[in-house]
């Protein structure tokens, strides 16, 4: 029979024929004796329904249940009606569907390997010349991959999504926890829920910070102005360091090899360092300078100050410089870390069906601006939605938010200082003279009958005459050290500023009660503006706090009972981190390779030491014998323990007992952990 004549794979539809559509037979079955292994399995289902019928129904109940036939063979055509048939026919149909899908692959296969009198080398031979459209199973593979990566991306979602409803549900509250999990969570700057201005008590808004420094982040990003030299030496000292390791790790192999311990955390950091110096230098006019040892002093020359953009009047496509620029930008190092950052972001709330009417990518500025809705006003906004802002930021230009912080703290003290002069100039004008309104007044009557009275007698000072330090307002401030002057929280200065409008605005109604002059109004407009401004400033992400990377903000505005987007958003900052970022590695945890109890010189595993049982009388010995072998671990310090003849915790007949496990014992001593 030759290969044209052997069955093709099932497309025809038969109860009976195997791996036919709809067949209760199926080739993959190898010709079991199936029917053999349906009855004995219907049998065991049937007789365990029969056995558990005839131990709860009385006799009477069982004699008229066979009135109609015996129940066992009602029980048994069930099973098989259901079990077998729907069961069976839906395991082969979907198997021989999967088959039909990979039609031409199975076909290519049977006549390779059946067709015995077509030597291999032919078949080999036809495969190369037909190409890859018509004996490649590639694209067959690539389509299985991405259908499983799809499935699996689904099934992943759904579970995230799962996992958060879940918490929310466990917490019976909506809080930080709810956004990033796990290992990502220590790249949280700033997460403040708040309750909506127009809205309070059915909407909340959530401002979320994340900061992914810039040794986290799988692609590096780089400043569109950066220079080309730049970028060489940033490649270069990455070469350097994987040369290094690759050095490190083979003396780790050699020392493993030769039984030697294995280098201590420190000892890798001093070894890194020790060789540094075979691949650089710090002389950089000499050109045979190690640090020229891959790039020549003269290429590296020509591409200083060499940006991102030449000047169309000195270009020229024949120069060493345009020619070495287009090598690197051939390689989109420049552009590759941002753009896949975007990718990956943009990817994510379509896939996760939070769609966005706006987006903003200022490409040179490295930021993306994507909002859901086109519109800013919030009074025109409906109450789900999101914005998202993601900025690369460097040292240099968290030095300048830092100077605009400082700048506009101190622009609200002045301008909060200055209301408070005003309010207190009134508030003193406004007081009748010969009537205590408040504590000073009072103060100020009886300053002369305390002088005379109590502090010519004590010899004090007058309060009026001690400097005060405390303004009553908020406590007095530390002295400041460099790790303050360095990382400003302005914590105590927000405190000042949120007491004094409180304050203020207690002054005014205690003033005024009821009465609401021209001097009221002005004055409450003002509170009320500063007030504003402020909780939009104190909204604010401290650029104190942040370290040279990528830096993601995002407001959302949900509603309470509902929290759509919350959940949603959660799930987008999981993924997007997980694509993007490394995350945090611990070199300590990740070296680590052996439990601690597992190296303690204070358990011994041998029992040599320790005298047979060859009565019952032996047991207490035994005990005590073991137990002065532990205490001989931890040193002369460690008493030793009494040994308890009965089960542990309890006492003996001659003494005191060991308590459980790591507590003290009578004697003084502890049961170390086994």
């Amino acid at each position: 029979m030759g290969a044209i004549d052997l069955p093709k794979s099932p497309n025809v539809f038969h109860p009976e024929k195997p791996s036919a559509v709809g067949s209760r037979n199926s080739l993959a079955q190898e010709y079991r004796d199936q029917q053999n292994e349906v009855n004995q399995l219907l049998e065991e289902e049937t007789n365990k329904v029969i056995h558990h019928i005839n131990a709860k129904l009385p006799k009477d109940v069982l004699e008229r249940l066979d009135i109609m036939g015996g129940i066992k063979e009602k029980l048994y055509n069930y099973f098989n009606q259901n079990f077998q048939n729907m069961f069976n026919r839906y395991a082969v149909t979907s198997e021989d569907e999967m088959v039909k899908k990979v039609r031409n692959f199975i076909d290519k296969e049977e006549t390779k390997v059946l067709a015995r009198y077509t030597p291999k080398e032919i078949s080999d031979l036809l495969d190369d010349v037909g190409g890859a459209d018509k004996f490649n199973t590639g694209e067959i593979e690539k389509s299985m991959v991405n259908m499983y990566g799809h499935l699996q991306g689904h099934i992943q979602r759904g579970v995230n999504d799962l996992e958060n409803v879940t918490n929310s549900l466990l917490r019976q509250k909506t809080d930080t926890g709810a956004f990033i999990r796990g290992e990502n969570a220590y790249s949280i700057v700033k997460c403040a829920f708040k309750d909506n201005i127009i809205k309070p008590k059915t909407v909340t808004d959530v401002k979320l910070s994340v900061n992914i420094l810039d040794s986290e982040l799988i692609s590096p990003i780089f400043h569109y102005q950066v220079t080309v030299e730049y970028l060489i030496k940033d490649l270069l000292s990455k070469h350097l360091i994987d040369t290094i390791d690759k050095e490190i790790e083979k003396i780790k192999e050699q020392r493993i090899d030769q039984g030697q311990e294995e280098l201590s955390d420190s000892e890798i950091i001093f070894a890194r360092m020790g060789r540094v110096e075979n691949y650089t230098e710090d002389d950089t006019e000499n050109p045979k300078s190690r640090r020229y040892t891959l790039v020549a002093k003269n290429l590296m020359e020509r591409l200083a100050d060499l940006r991102a953009e030449i000047d169309p009047e000195s270009f020229d496509q024949l120069n060493i410089r345009e020619n070495l620029k287009k090598i690197v930008d051939i390689e989109n190092i420049r552009t590759r870390g941002f753009n896949t950052a975007i990718n990956s972001i943009t990817a994510i709330l379509d896939v996760s069906k939070m769609g966005y009417q706006y987006i903003e990518n200022l490409k040179n500025a490295r930021e993306l601006i994507i909002r859901e809705y086109e519109d800013t006003d919030v009074a025109n906004l409906p109450d789900e939605r999101y914005q998202v802002r993601m900025r690369y930021y460097d040292n240099a230009q968290l030095i300048e938010e830092r100077k605009f912080y400082d700048v506009q703290i101190k622009s609200f003290e002045a301008e909060v200082q200055h209301l408070w002069d005003v309010l207190e100039v009134i508030y003193q004008g406004n007081k009748p003279a010969f009537k205590v309104t408040d504590f000073g007044d009072l103060a100020l009557k009886q300053k002369n009958r305390i002088r005379k009275q109590i502090k010519a007698k004590t010899g004090d000072p007058l309060y009026e005459d001690i400097s005060k330090v405390w303004d009553e307002i908020s406590f007095v401030k530390p002295a400041e050290t460099e790790v303050e002057r360095m990382n400003r929280t302005y914590i105590y200065e927000k405190n000042k500023i949120r007491q004094k409008i409180i304050i203020m605005r207690s002054k005014m109604k205690s003033m005024y009660d009821y009465q609401y002059p021209v001097e009221r109004r002005v004055m409450e407009d003002r509170l009320a503006f500063l007030e504003r401004e402020y909780n939009k400033y104190d909204y604010m992400l401290n650029p104190y706090h942040i370290q040279p990377g990528l830096l993601l903000d995002v407001d959302i505005t949900s509603i309470k009972r509902k929290k759509a987007t919350l959940d949603a958003m959660a799930n987008v900052l999981n993924e997007f981190l997980h694509g993007v970022s490394k995350g945090f590695q611990d070199a300590a945890f990740a070296s680590f390779s052996r439990r601690r109890s597992t190296v303690r010189e204070d358990i011994s595993q041998s029992f040599a030491d320790m005298p047979p049982a060859e009565t019952p009388a032996a047991a207490p010995a035994q005990g005590q014998a073991y137990l002065d072998m532990l205490n001989a671990g931890d040193g002369a310090s460690a008493p030793a323990l009494t040994a308890p003849k009965r089960g542990r915790g309890r006492k003996a007949a001659g003494g005191g007992g060991v308590a459980a496990r790591g507590r003290k014992s009578r004697g003084g001593g502890e049961l170390k952990e086994l």
